[in-house]
């Protein structure tokens, strides 16, 4: 098999993500850039009064009142920026997810959809690598609350579902069968991608911040493609039709199954499913 570069565009057009702005719309107004630029602003404030709270009082002894005092708000200005305590520790994601969004819609016709979701992604790193200190703590609070981390693995589901739509928009679900295992394989590389993403951010959390976190990624994510990605449009024509795959495109239609330590490094884990594959093709 051969990583693929060129892609072909999706079977059905109306599966494509939308463009969050066409060409033709005007630009945001001054005044709205002002008015988003302030109030994410005031919800940053608002997160670093409730992790110092939560950091000397203790999650559950915090209440809403004292991180809006804290921020020299009114309590029913708290409200307008956030729902809940526990979601006040988590400013960015929203505008993260946007951002992310931005880079698929973005994204170059000649690009392999996989290299897309992966600059997608990175958007999410660079949010908590924007603060490490921050994000240390909020790392340490979400491991200690089970509320803030729900919250968090609810966050992180956003991001799986938004990379697996958009590589599942570049192969149509009913074209699944014999020689065409695109659809199989871009939702397993789409979660592929989120667990290696998740792998480093721990493993840099876990160090306290330290190191070229993007250059770790950049490595991840080439294990990821060389285990996912050249199968990815192997089996396609340039027109989206389903080809004559080359006889070690696809397999016979097995289900692989293996099992890793949830500690081990993400370069064993692949050395794993790797070995796991040569040996059911012997």
């Amino acid at each position: 098999m051969q990583y693929v570069q060129g892609m072909s565009q999706p079977s059905d057009p109306s599966r494509r993500p939308s463009r969050a702005r066409a060409a033709s719309d005007p630009p945001e107004s001054a005044a709205g850039s002002r008015a988003a630029a302030q109030r994410l602003k005031m919800r940053h404030e608002l997160a670093a009064a409730a992790m110092e709270l939560f950091a000397t009082k203790g999650y559950e002894a915090t209440t809403v009142d004292e991180i809006a005092a804290a921020a020299g708000i009114a309590r029913r200005t708290f409200f307008r920026h956030f729902r809940s305590k526990e979601e006040a520790i988590f400013p960015d994601h929203d505008e993260t997810l946007v951002r992310a969004e931005a880079v698929l819609n973005a994204a170059p016709a000649h690009e392999h959809p996989l290299d897309t979701v992966c600059r997608g992604i990175k958007e999410v790193m660079r949010m908590y690598a924007a603060s490490p200190a921050v994000s240390v703590e909020r790392y340490r609070l979400t491991r200690e609350v089970p509320t803030l981390r729900e919250r968090e693995i609810a966050s992180v589901a956003r991001y799986e579902r938004l990379f697996t739509r958009y590589l599942l928009g570049h192969f149509d679900e009913r074209d699944h069968h014999d020689g065409n295992d695109d659809p199989l394989l871009a939702e397993v590389a789409a979660s592929a991608v989120v667990t290696a993403h998740n792998h480093v951010l721990r493993r840099w959390l876990r160090a306290g911040g330290q190191g070229d976190v993007e250059t770790q990624l950049d490595h991840a994510f080439a294990i990821v493609r060389d285990t996912f990605g050249r199968g990815i449009g192997a089996g396609r024509s340039p027109h989206g039709r389903s080809a004559t795959a080359a006889p070690s495109a696809t397999g016979h239609g097995e289900v692989l199954v293996t099992v890793a330590r949830t500690d081990a490094p993400l370069d064993e884990v692949m050395r794993t499913i790797r070995r796991a594959l040569a040996d059911g093709q012997g």
